[in-house]
């Protein structure tokens, strides 16, 4: 065999062994960490406080399809806008038939009691209140993966940062894809009505 016979066999051996290693990682590895991030958003020892009395848990997500939102009542913008929004997808929902079980979820404990959150989203069909205490509203944060940051202002007061995105869970409480902040209309029903379809 010539030497050059012999750089062509191996070179090819070294293609055909990196194809391979890149087609296991595509089709078996990647998939699997993906899935298990997702598996695992949601997933903790969190216990809280709904607004219509009930505890808010991991299992709470069980059952139906819903959505988990981060927020604050004194929120200016982001928090208002996504409720109108939330109304507008539940308004084409009902259309199907469906309605979406969503959770606000605040990020301001100290100041967002469960009678003042069942106030503030009472106007939004199918929204459920969450609030507790600062450790278990901590706990849920890292379970949910979100951010949340007090920022103090010049008056002595504070507002709050906080991830803008819904997150979709299936009706095994699985985590499916979020929603962005102000997404196009349809874009979002969508991925909602999928959730629907099973």
């Amino acid at each position: 065999m010539t030497p050059q016979r012999k750089t062509f066999l191996f070179a090819l051996w070294g293609v055909t062994l990196i194809a391979l290693l890149a087609l296991g990682w595509f089709t078996v590895l990647e998939p699997r960490l993906n899935r298990s991030v997702a598996d695992q958003l949601g997933q903790g020892d969190y216990s809280l406080t709904m607004t219509d009395g009930g505890t808010f848990t991991e299992d709470t997500l069980r059952g139906t399809p819903s959505a988990v939102f981060f927020g604050f009542a004194h929120c200016p913008e982001v928090c208002p806008t996504t409720l109108g929004d939330v109304s507008g997808w539940q308004e084409a929902l009902a259309g199907d038939g469906n309605a979406l079980r969503v959770f606000f979820v605040t990020v301001d404990p100290e100041r967002d009691t469960p009678e003042m959150l069942e106030d503030y989203v009472s106007w939004v069909p199918g929204v459920t209140g969450v609030s507790g205490g600062r450790a278990e509203i901590d706990k849920a944060i890292r379970a949910f993966r979100v951010y949340a940051q007090k920022v103090p202002l010049a008056d002595g007061g504070y507002t709050m940062d906080h991830s803008a995105f819904v997150l979709l869970f299936d009706d095994r409480g699985r985590f499916v894809q979020p929603i962005a902040y102000q997404e196009e209309f349809d874009s979002a029903v969508g991925k909602i009505r999928k959730l629907f379809a099973g």
